[in-house]
């Protein structure tokens, strides 16, 4: 008989800070632990359960409680469709592997060993004056992330400029513009060094951006989840935001990475807010990514030990006893 177990169970980890975007605010990281034990190993996964897409934790370790009683990576990707409960699921089965074989994840893949990456900061979405303050405080970081995404942006902009003169600035707008807003403001992003833009538009009415003018990146985000999103993204993005919830794991992370450089997208990898744990796996995939945005811890008043490394080199690989 098998020893093959799985155990999950939701945990909730308190922001250093409410955290805030154009569709909510948030006060603690609730994720899903999962951990699957063969032969006295155990792996573990970290996924966060998010409303945009319909996942509550119940809905997520329901998926969970559906799966047989064993099950490996390639059955995996039938039972569970992609989100947060087979990305759980899936990155401990990796992590399981590395630990059974004593080999790194990077091993497993065939990757080179990766090393630390440059990740942004992201500033949530708050008063031009809380905001400009934020970035000051932050501006010693080469690359800062602004939550927008209201009819009234351009103060804020202006505001996280002056206050981070010297830092790259990208804009995450959540779904949050109109065709006809993002217009008016692109030249004004141009303006204030903002590289690139992700999902200025609702996922369902990104049509026009094939339309308009993009005078930057624009980078899918909502409008991206594996590689079935990938025929629609045509003319209308430049970039993709890949990440792990999203795809339901590390598996189909890889392969949706490998296919949309094939079709000339750039590539951003990305979290939701969790702990060291969710993010380790995302280092791995972040290797040579054109921007790198797993900021996800520090965002937190308390982590899992051991945590992540985050200093000026970026954020660097995990220690195998964390993941991997």
């Amino acid at each position: 008989m098998s020893d093959f177990k799985i155990h999950f169970r939701a945990e909730s980890f308190p922001l250093a800070e409410v955290f805030t975007i154009a569709r909510g605010s948030k006060t603690e990281a609730n994720v899903v632990l999962v951990e699957i034990s063969r032969n006295g190993i155990t792996g573990r996964g970290e996924s966060v359960p998010y409303s945009r897409y319909d996942e509550t934790i119940e809905s997520v370790k329901s998926q969970i409680e559906s799966l047989p009683s064993e099950f490996n990576r390639t059955s995996l990707q039938d039972l569970l469709p992609s989100g947060a409960a087979r990305n759980a699921v899936d990155c401990a089965l990796w992590d399981l592997e590395a630990k059974s074989q004593n080999k790194r994840v990077c091993e497993l893949v065939g990757l080179p060993k990766p090393g630390p990456e440059i990740t942004a900061f992201t500033l949530s979405l708050n008063t031009p004056e809380r905001m400009k303050a934020a970035a000051a405080k932050h501006a010693h970081r080469p690359l800062l992330k602004i939550k927008l995404g209201t009819p009234d942006d351009m103060s804020r902009l202006e505001a996280v400029r002056a206050g981070a003169p010297d830092s790259e600035i990208i804009v995450d707008a959540n779904e949050g513009w109109t065709a006809e807003v993002y217009k008016d403001l692109a030249p004004h992003l141009l303006r204030l060094g903002v590289t690139m833009v992700e999902q200025p538009l609702p996922a369902d009415q990104d049509e026009l951006l094939a339309e308009i003018e993009r005078p930057l990146p624009v980078c899918a985000d909502e409008s991206c989840h594996d590689r079935a999103s990938l025929p629609a993204l045509k003319g209308r993005y430049d970039m993709v935001n890949i990440k792990l919830d999203k795809t339901g794991g590390l598996t189909e992370a890889l392969a949706l990475k490998k296919q949309a450089i094939s079709e000339g997208y750039k590539i951003m990898v990305g979290c939701m807010v969790g702990t060291s744990l969710a993010m380790a796996p995302a280092v791995l995939l972040a290797q040579g990514a054109a921007v790198t945005d797993l900021d996800g811890p520090l965002l937190l008043a308390k982590d899992r030990k051991p945590s992540l490394k985050f200093d000026e080199d970026g954020v660097h690989p995990p220690l195998p006893e964390l993941w991997g």
